[in-house]
């Protein structure tokens, strides 16, 4: 079993929040986070940094100009596995009080580790009639690079279908996962620093209705998803599907009531090609379209679904296996697995206590990480064994957040709240794997 020494990284009086998801360097000598001291605090935000392991240096890698409380806020800051880069959540750069940062009010913006201070924006934005192909109209989310680095996935927001709601009760603005792919495109100019261009193109790539047939696979909401496998997966007859996402949607059951299941989308080489008829940019009533060849299919069919706290979707670097949070036989949050293929479920851990939040896998795809019983602890997938890596913590004191590991595997990097002269802050533990 694993056994870490504890070391806490972080001292400074504000927050030091890091992602769900690859907050480490390519090389591990880095990590990065954004300032906020609460989890709802992105539009009040305005910095990312990030840390050394080893000497605790901290470099500032971006700050907004004319930041308020109402934006325009950055956060969820996550590295490149193959640059030195990182991406995060930047809110539109005219917020104010009148227009604050939301969650149809934001775009992904990368800076070079090189070149602090330069934003350059990921996904195109463009909320002005008529849309352009490759960009989107509303707000992207906790992204997640693919393993290869190239392709980046995230949840996304349509400001066109919240704003066609405020006069049309019969649509909304439901969530949806994109996937943005590298190509530049070039957005119409306004004044109103409202839309922007972009070095990647965008697309949403799961379908959402406002109202889901009861028992069908028909989803009002698709949400925090992950990459299948570090290059996909295979399917039951043989063949490799290379890139691929795994995703939660809310369906409704036969009585009507709201239950997660969890869906893959399987993508196709090309996401720049849309079906005749459906705009992949979308049109003043409808929201952007799927591309042409992604198809959409539901892999768990469960009494209860996917319950317990918010999590993303993980899977084992072979793409074997997608894990998830669900309740056991005794009511307890606990790991299941499922191929991407569907079939039966597989409870991974067994603990008497419950999951308390977001995990994440070793890189060799045998040990999960996760919080749980005000400690963080790892759990082998294949014998479900458990182990505490941490002692308890009060509940004031406990983990928050995902644990992180390192690319190599023989670190993980956890959030929890410190006292201070001058407050309680979010500060940055590291724990390193020892013999």
């Amino acid at each position: 079993m694993m056994n870490f020494d504890e070391r806490q990284l972080t001292t400074g009086p504000k927050g030091h929040t890091i992602h769900h998801t690859q907050v480490f360097s390519r090389d591990g000598q880095w990590i990065v986070y954004d300032t906020r001291n609460d989890d709802t605090q992105i539009g009040s935000t305005g910095t990312i940094e990030m840390v050394n392991v080893k000497t605790a240096e901290v470099r500032e890698l971006y700050r907004t100009p004319n930041q308020t409380r109402y934006g325009p806020g950055v956060g969820a800051a996550t590295f490149s596995p193959i640059l030195d880069r990182v991406l995060f959540i930047h809110g539109v750069r005219n917020a104010d009080a009148f227009r604050p940062y939301g969650m149809t009010r934001r775009t992904g913006v990368a800076i070079d580790v090189s070149r602090p201070g330069q934003p350059i924006f990921m996904d195109a934005r463009d909320v002005s009639f008529p849309f352009t192909q490759g960009a989107l109209r509303g707000g992207t989310h906790a992204h997640s690079w693919s393993a290869d680095g190239t392709w980046i996935s995230f949840t996304y927001n349509d400001y066109v279908m919240e704003q066609l709601a405020g006069t049309d009760s019969s649509v909304s603005d439901l969530r949806m996962v994109g996937v943005m792919v590298p190509g530049n495109v070039l957005v119409d100019d306004d004044a109103m620093l409202e839309n922007n261009n972009g070095s990647y193109f965008s697309v949403v790539v799961t379908k959402v209705t406002e109202n889901p047939t009861p028992g069908s696979d028909e989803i009002d909401r698709a949400f925090d998803e992950c990459w299948i496998g570090v290059d996909g997966y295979i399917k039951p007859d043989g063949s490799k599907q290379s890139k691929a996402i795994a995703f939660q949607g809310n369906v409704r059951d036969k009585t009507g009531q709201m239950v997660t299941e969890i869906f893959v989308a399987d993508l196709p080489q090309d996401l720049t090609q849309g079906v005749s008829g459906q705009p992949l940019e979308g049109t003043a009533t409808t929201r952007p379209a799927v591309p042409a060849g992604v198809e959409q299919r539901r892999i768990t069919y469960s009494d209860g679904g996917v319950e317990g706290p918010r999590h993303w979707l993980r899977t084992t670097p072979d793409g074997t296996l997608v894990i998830y949070l669900a309740t056991d036989d005794g009511g307890v949050i606990q790991l299941f697995g499922i191929s991407p293929n569907g079939g039966q479920p597989r409870q991974l851990s067994y603990n008497p206590f419950p999951v308390q939040g977001p995990f994440n896998l070793h890189p060799s795809g045998q040990w999960v990480a996760y919080p749980a019983d005000n400690s963080l602890f790892v759990t082998h997938l294949s014998t479900g064994e458990s182990r505490r890596i941490t002692r308890r913590f009060d509940d004031a004191d406990k983990p928050v957040g995902a644990p992180n590991w390192s690319p190599d595997g023989t670190s993980l990097v956890f959030n929890r709240y410190m006292e201070h002269k001058d407050g309680r802050f979010l500060q940055l533990f590291v724990l390193q794997q020892v013999e």
